[in-house]
């Protein structure tokens, strides 16, 4: 059946309130403010009185995807899944349906009126078309505070060095224990640090155990598995990103807590749902997909589609801007022995893919996989006596700027990922264009576009001229954009495999990939909510 939302004290009264016809949200009985997703706290006054406050029901589309894929058997494509925003508060923001009119017909500003559908015991808020379109921009060019100043000019990532890299056999349904990766990757890498098990006195992974597919087993796996006593460990998914379980190791490192942190990030997707695993849940109760589940927004390839669709129509881009990405990935992949997708990829071949949501299609995806891959983080003092050369981190960026949320925050660029390129800056004197190759997220092509303007590589909006159909970014050009291949053609490691294939830049390590004489990387990691940016550099700059 289609997902239906778990019923709490917190949630039934919106789940319910369309019985009577009438939407509903939370409304602050103090200073009148609508808040949506309820939260026990008004975030303008800070008062804890609130009401189901009945709106009017009508609202823009703002974003908006027209999904192909089946990814729940009781919701057959194609549907629209939408943002839209409503009249009384254009901040304020439903995930939902468009229904009434052909898919192909939904558009931002489309002016839309709530329809309640009853499923159980759930009446689901969607929306018909009005047949009329909103003139005024609901949404707004992206306008970010500030970010915060340095307390001051001592940088704990100067008292660090990322020391070594290994990662295990990476492939599509390896059917291989996840374990048994890690522990391959993790040797690799103290091997290749040229310490011993005994030196890691720090552990530190994301998301840590529990992680449907997407885990070893967390830190306490690995520690059964090599015997290790770290004085320190880290694991869990609140981090910046995946790559924020390298920052905390080396906060850890920079306080004098410990002196080799092992880090590790695992992947079993494929072998994971070759085996039938994971099997959604009768009801959603994830805070994290509790407001789109419903609506078939089952997928990060929907939620991002979405925010896509408003940056084509606000900036006049195309799916040719996206190509760039896409190919560029494979180009690169074809010099990398380790990449799963390898093969040539046109132009016709992507326009011509199979669709998935729109702007996506087949190779707008990254390819889910098999791997490990663990990085260890070293004290500074241990430099010199490395046997490769030691990867000096810069700064970092890891401020949020906006609401950690997939549909409420910005949405003219992947979510988080403005607010903490602009941080970044703060923590450094070099600038963008003191870059050498950029290897940025991109779990579909438009977080590599989002990534690439947050970092200031090209201004807000202008990727699309910027790229030159790809040759900026390819191995000979202004800024290589992920030479490995990137998620899209490598293979879906969650953020690590940029980390590894920086390091093996910057060693010049890279062989018939290696951009010459590449100095300084830019990773990003996180495709999404919450993410992180680090600035590395050899050793010898």
């Amino acid at each position: 059946m289609r997902p239906l939302p778990e019923l709490t004290p917190a949630t039934e009264w919106f789940w319910t309130s369309g019985a009577d016809g009438t939407l509903r949200v939370q409304g602050c009985s103090d200073c009148g403010q609508l808040v949506h997703p309820p939260v026990p706290i008004c975030p303008k006054c800070r008062s804890r009185n609130w009401a189901p406050t009945a709106v009017s029901g009508r609202a823009t589309v703002v974003g908006f995807t027209v999904n192909a894929q089946q990814w729940s058997p009781a919701m057959k494509p194609p549907y629209v899944i939408a943002n839209v925003a409503l009249v009384e508060d254009a901040s304020v923001r439903l995930t939902t349906n468009i229904i009434g009119c052909e898919p192909k017909d939904v558009h931002i500003g489309q002016e839309v009126d709530v329809r309640f559908e009853q499923h159980e015991d759930v009446w689901l808020a969607l929306f018909e078309p009005t047949g009329t379109t909103d003139p005024t921009d609901r949404v707004g060019e992206p306008n970010l505070p500030t970010p915060r100043a340095p307390l001051s000019s001592d940088r704990f990532e100067h008292r660090v060095v990322l020391s070594g890299i290994g990662r295990s056999a990476m492939g599509r349904r390896l059917m291989v224990d996840p374990l048994s990766l890690t522990v391959d990757a993790c040797l690799k890498a103290v091997e290749d640090a040229g310490l011993r098990l005994e030196d890691i006195d720090g552990l530190s992974t994301y998301p840590g155990a529990g992680a449907a597919g997407m885990s070893e087993g967390g830190v306490s796996a690995v520690e059964e598995a090599l015997r290790i006593h770290p004085t320190w460990t880290n694991g869990g998914g609140d981090l910046p990103g995946p790559g924020g379980s390298v920052i905390t190791a080396m906060m850890a490192v920079a306080s004098g807590l410990c002196r080799h942190v092992l880090c590790f990030r695992t992947v079993w997707e494929s072998t994971y749902r070759a085996l039938g695993l994971g099997q959604a849940p009768a009801r959603v109760s994830n805070p994290s997909s509790l407001w789109r589940a419903p609506f078939g927004a089952l997928s990060a390839a929907n939620w991002i589609a979405m925010n896509a669709n408003q940056y084509f129509h606000r900036y006049g881009a195309d799916r040719e801007m996206l190509a760039a990405i896409a190919l560029n990935g494979r180009a690169g992949a074809a010099r990398n022995p380790a990449a799963i997708y390898r093969e040539p990829l046109t132009l016709d071949d992507y326009m011509s893919a199979r669709p998935i949501t729109t702007p996506f299609g087949l190779y707008d995806c990254d390819v889910p996989c098999d791997a490990s891959i663990a990085v260890i983080v070293s004290d500074a003092s241990v430099a010199g006596d490395l046997p490769k050369p030691a990867i000096r981190v810069e700064a970092v960026g890891t401020q949020i700027l906006e609401r950690v949320s997939w549909d409420q925050g910005i949405i003219t660029h992947e979510p988080q990922v403005l607010g903490q390129s602009s941080h970044l800056w703060t923590r450094t004197d070099m600038r963008p264009s003191d870059v050498d190759l950029a290897l940025v997220y991109d779990g579909f092509t438009f977080n590599a576009i989002s990534w690439i303007e947050a970092l200031g590589f090209c201004g807000i909006g202008e990727a699309k001229d910027w790229l030159d159909q790809g040759r900026r970014i390819a191995i000979d050009g202004e800024l290589p954009v992920n030479p490995h291949g990137g998620q899209l053609s490598e293979g879906r490691t969650h953020g690590y495999g940029f980390f590894y294939e920086a390091i093996t830049q910057l060693r010049h390590e890279a062989g018939e990939r290696q951009v010459a004489d590449a100095r300084t990387a830019v990773v990003t990691s996180g495709g999404g909510t919450p993410s992180g940016v680090l600035l590395l550099q050899r050793d010898d700059v």
